[in-house]
């Protein structure tokens, strides 16, 4: 053996070493950055798709061009650009509505209040009390408020979605709900952990409100969620394979990267 190679093939064994770890590692440093993941929590799967608006922008979609009402993340992709299909981290329906798309609650498109805030009573998931509202100010920051908190002061929201009902309320689950009900349907909602950062989540399964609720408070740490449905939850989610092909969506939030300033 030629013992002075050796300290050369030492250090060439080393970086070989060191490459090849860097081919297992580098992934997932990469993934750190994904948009959606999934998680686990007490036996059941969830979908949860990080908004950050420091660094990524939102819109809500509610009309197509030709007026009428999107429907499906079809019809949304019809209403992009191909730029902007290439931009979406993900999207996810937003809010509740009526037979024809139209949003039932307050609803606000880049600073355009398109319909204005119920506060009455009825039936349905919207009208369990308190129900609320995820908005975005025009200075970026993130908010959810109980619908009559948010009536009683004046907003300036760049955008803006009302649904019910609330899941988390400073803290605590809403109070009508068990502890694991019977009503269990594929839900999603939204909670926001600080100004500006949400988590939008959607049950990969049939799940109660009550543990729904306890996943947003108890493992991604939100004071304050918000339902927004639970008979067509849907997601576009590229980074996790997701495209749901739902025909009966009514408004839409779009989560995009920002484009670069040069």
């Amino acid at each position: 053996m030629n013992f002075a190679r050796t300290p050369l093939i030492a250090i060439a064994t080393l970086i070989g070493l060191a490459a090849a770890v860097g081919l297992f590692v580098l992934p997932r440093m990469q993934n750190r950055d994904a948009p959606c993941e999934v998680r686990e929590f007490e036996t059941s799967r969830f979908v949860v798709c990080t908004f950050d608006a420091r660094r990524q922008d939102m819109r809500l979609y509610s009309h197509a061009r030709d007026g009428g009402y999107l429907r499906s993340f079809e019809t949304l992709q019809n209403e992009l650009t191909d730029r902007e299909i290439h931009a979406v981290r993900f999207a996810m329906n937003a809010g509740m509505f009526n037979d024809a798309g139209a949003p039932i609650g307050l609803y606000v498109e880049d600073g355009e209040e398109q319909k204005s805030i119920s506060l009455t009573d009825g039936p349905g998931n919207f009208h369990l009390k308190p129900n609320g509202v995820f908005w975005q100010g025009q200075d970026g920051a993130l908010h959810i408020d109980v619908s009559d908190d948010y009536a009683r002061e004046l907003r300036s929201p760049r955008w803006a979605t009302q649904s019910g009902p609330m899941l988390v309320i400073d803290g605590q689950l809403h109070p009508r709900f068990a502890e694991d009900g019977t009503s269990r349907f594929i839900r999603n909602g939204v909670g926001v952990l600080d100004q500006h950062t949400a988590y939008f989540v959607i049950s990969s399964g049939f799940v109660s409100f009550g543990r729904f609720a306890r996943f947003f408070r108890d493992e991604l740490h939100c004071r304050d969620a918000l339902f927004l449905d639970g008979a067509v939850s849907s997601i576009w989610a590229p980074s996790v394979g997701r495209y749901d092909d739902n025909h009966d969506l009514g408004p839409m939030v779009v989560i995009s990267n920002r484009p670069r300033t040069r």
